[in-house]
């Protein structure tokens, strides 16, 4: 995890990676299916995607609206896939949403009949110096379990149904 300045903000970026035993293509299309995705997140957040697509799998130009409960409050994020070179990489990021910004990339390299999946997630928070604290408090440690989170369920997921 790190953080770094441009443009005088402040971006926090997290990075992960997981070894999936199966093809690149079918981690590709379970990594964007909406469906997949709300039963591979933590279930107490109850997240569901309300706009948008909203079932199946996203692709260029598409965008989805999450509602979840993170931290106690309720919130809907609005994402756009940006950048999408399949079965590689997709990009998506927050139209609308409680984050000052937000940039998802979802990366997939084919690995002797395996797949590494790397999610890079950059993130400012509002709030001027307060959300500055929060990030450095709260915000990277709570991401950055969800993501790992959702990906060993991913993992799982896709590795029981090869």
């Amino acid at each position: 995890m790190k953080s770094y300045r441009k443009g005088g903000s402040s971006l926090i970026t997290l990075r992960t990676e997981i070894i999936i035993n199966a093809p690149i293509q079918i981690c590709f299309d379970y990594a964007r299916d909406i469906e997949v995705h709300t039963k591979t997140v933590w279930p107490h957040t109850r997240e569901l995607a309300v706009d948008g697509v909203r079932e199946g799998r996203i692709g260029p130009g598409d965008s989805v609206t999450f509602e979840a409960k993170h931290l106690f409050v309720r919130q809907r994020l609005t994402s756009k896939i940006i950048e999408y070179q399949e079965p590689e990489l997709f990009t998506d990021v927050m139209q609308r949403g409680i984050f000052k910004s937000l940039r998802h990339r979802h990366e997939f390299i084919e690995q002797d009949e395996k797949t590494l999946m790397i999610d890079i997630l950059r993130f400012e928070a509002p709030l001027g110096i307060v959300g500055k604290i929060i990030e450095q408090l709260i915000l990277k440690k709570y991401i950055k379990s969800f993501l790992e989170y959702r990906n060993n369920k991913l993992k799982k997921l896709i590795e029981e149904n090869v």
